[in-house]
C-alpha cells in the first residue's frame, strides 16, 4: 500500500492482519517524522450497533456479496494516487482478508462533485441496477461546500434510504470529511447532524467518517497534512486505507456477531 502524493508519501511498515490487526505506516515527509501513525479510532466509531442482515445472510449461506459505494469525489477517490487506493478499492481488499472463502465485489460508483439530488436522479443506473446486496452512501460534503440551503436534506436521505430499503439491501451512510475546506462552512455541523438524524430515523448504520477524522486531528494530534491531500479537502492514500480498515471491520463485526446482540441504541448528534 504505497501513496505517491507529493510530500506525503506512506510506506506500509507492519502487514495488516487477516481479521483485526492495526494498520500502521511511517510517514516519510510529513510533520511526524519521528514517529508512526497507527489507524485507530475509537470503539464507538468502529463499530455498528445495528445489524446487516442482507450482508449476514448472503456470506453464511456462501453467495457471493455485491457492494455499491455511490457518493462524490471521496468515494472517486480524488487525491488518492490510483484507482486502486480509494476507499472501495481498499475496502474490497479487507473484506477479502476477512472473508477469502467468499466472493465480495464492491462497485464504485462516486462521481466528483455530485450532490444528493444528482445521486439519486442516477439511483436506478447506478444502484437499483446493480442489484447490491450493501449499498455505502457517502453524502454531504459538496452541499455545504457549494452553501446550498439544507432545509431539504433530511427529505432527500429518507427518499434515498427507502429506495434502497425496497431492494433488499443494507445501507450505510458515510458523513463528511473533517478537513480545513469543510470546516470553514457554517452549515458544516448542522449536516453532520442531519445525516446521523436521518440515519437514527430510519434506523440503518452511520460511518461517522466526520469524528473518525476529527479524532485523528484533536486526540491523537495528527496534522491534517498527514492524511489530507495539499488541496486542504480531500484525503489521501492513508487516510483512505485507514478509513477502509475500520469500515472494513465495522462491516465484519455486525455480519458475523449473534444477533441478540445487535441491538440499536441512539446514535448521538454532534
Amino acid at each position: 500500500m504505497m501513496a505517491l502524493i507529493e510530500d506525503y508519501r506512506f510506506l506500509t511498515v507492519l502487514s495488516i492482519a487477516a481479521v483485526a490487526g492495526t494498520a500502521t505506516f511511517v510517514p516519510a515527509h510529513s510533520q511526524l517524522p519521528a514517529k508512526t501513525i497507527s489507524c485507530t479510532a475509537p470503539a464507538g466509531l468502529s463499530h455498528f450497533a445495528r445489524p446487516l442482515n442482507r450482508v449476514a445472510s448472503r456470506l453464511a449461506v456462501g453467495e457471493p456479496l455485491t457492494i455499491v459505494a455511490i457518493g462524490s469525489s471521496s468515494t472517486a477517490g480524488a487525491g488518492a494516487s490510483s484507482v486502486a487506493a480509494n476507499y472501495p478499492s481498499r475496502l474490497a481488499v479487507e473484506l477479502k482478508q476477512r472473508f477469502p472463502l467468499r466472493t465480495i465485489k464492491v462497485i464504485n460508483h462516486g462521481i466528483g462533485g455530485t450532490e444528493m439530488g444528482d445521486m439519486l436522479a442516477k439511483f436506478d443506473q447506478d444502484v437499483t441496477a446493480e442489484k447490491p446486496d450493501l449499498v455505502l452512501w457517502q453524502l454531504g460534503t459538496n452541499s455545504v461546500l457549494r452553501d446550498r440551503a439544507l432545509n431539504g436534506v433530511g427529505g432527500r436521505i429518507d427518499n434515498g434510504l427507502s429506495r434502497i430499503k425496497k431492494l433488499g439491501a443494507d445501507v450505510i451512510l458515510v458523513n463528511p470529511q473533517y478537513a480545513p475546506k469543510v470546516l470553514d462552512k457554517s452549515e458544516t455541523e448542522h449536516m453532520v447532524q442531519i445525516i446521523s438524524a436521518a440515519a437514527n430515523q430510519a434506523n440503518v448504520n452511520l460511518f461517522d467518517r466526520f469524528a473518525v477524522m476529527r479524532h485523528w486531528r484533536m486526540a491523537e494530534n495528527i496534522p491534517f497534512s498527514a492524511f489530507l491531500s495539499p488541496d486542504g479537502l480531500h484525503m489521501n492514500d492513508w487516510s483512505y486505507a485507514c478509513v477502509a480498515k475500520l469500515l472494513g471491520g465495522a462491516i465484519f463485526d455486525a455480519a458475523t456477531r449473534p444477533a441478540m446482540t445487535a441491538t440499536a441504541p441512539t446514535v448521538p448528534a454532534h
